[in-house]
């Protein structure tokens, strides 16, 4: 009996400490909890704002990890099936950050794929609720994935994308924010 407790024991301390960290994400741009700012507002739809990409920094992925994918959705849309505003695959594994206004400018991380917004494009789109809704909650998540790409182009609807991601999901770690107008 005290051999098994010591053997449970052992594992469960040396089990703990070889646990993996924690995946993370956080912006300079986003934080949670709190408002979306102008500057990543839609730019149409009779939203007035810049509809600049945010900045995400990422750590804490699996070793296993292969490449990474980012996705920004609403559930709160009136759809529903809520609103995807983002999504970015094909990001390589050794990516931990996306520049602010990287969405359409190049800047993003050589081989990555922006696929379709429900705007109808390609690349980021920013908050947009209908006037009149209560704030709307706009989730922005990065997930470490199995597989080094994704074989989806860049007229990949949200939900597809969604799909392929989550099948290949290692992990993943959120910010989410609200906006309303």
């Amino acid at each position: 009996m005290r051999f098994i407790t010591a053997v449970l024991l052992a594992t469960s301390v040396f089990g703990a400490t070889a646990a993996q960290a924690e995946m993370k994400l956080t912006s300079k741009d986003l934080t949670a909890g709190k408002a979306m700012a102008d500057a990543q507002v839609f730019n149409s739809f009779g939203c007035a704002g810049k509809n600049i990409s945010p900045e995400l920094t990422w750590s804490g992925a699996p070793e296993a990890t292969k490449s990474f994918a980012i996705m920004a959705y609403d559930p709160d849309a009136p759809t529903g099936s809520g609103w995807w505003h983002w999504s970015v695959f094909n990001i390589p594994a050794n990516a931990s950050e996306i520049a602010t206004g990287a969405s359409g400018d190049k800047k993003l991380p050589a081989g990555t794929v922006e696929g379709h917004t429900d705007f109808g494009t390609s690349g980021y789109g920013g908050a947009c609720p209908p006037a009149g809704d209560a704030p709307h909650h706009y989730q922005f998540t990065v997930y470490a994935l199995s597989v080094d790409k994704l074989p989806l182009p860049d007229t990949a609807p949200g939900a597809m994308v969604g799909f392929y991601v989550r099948a290949n999901t290692l992990d993943k770690a959120s910010v989410e924010v609200t906006y309303g107008r």
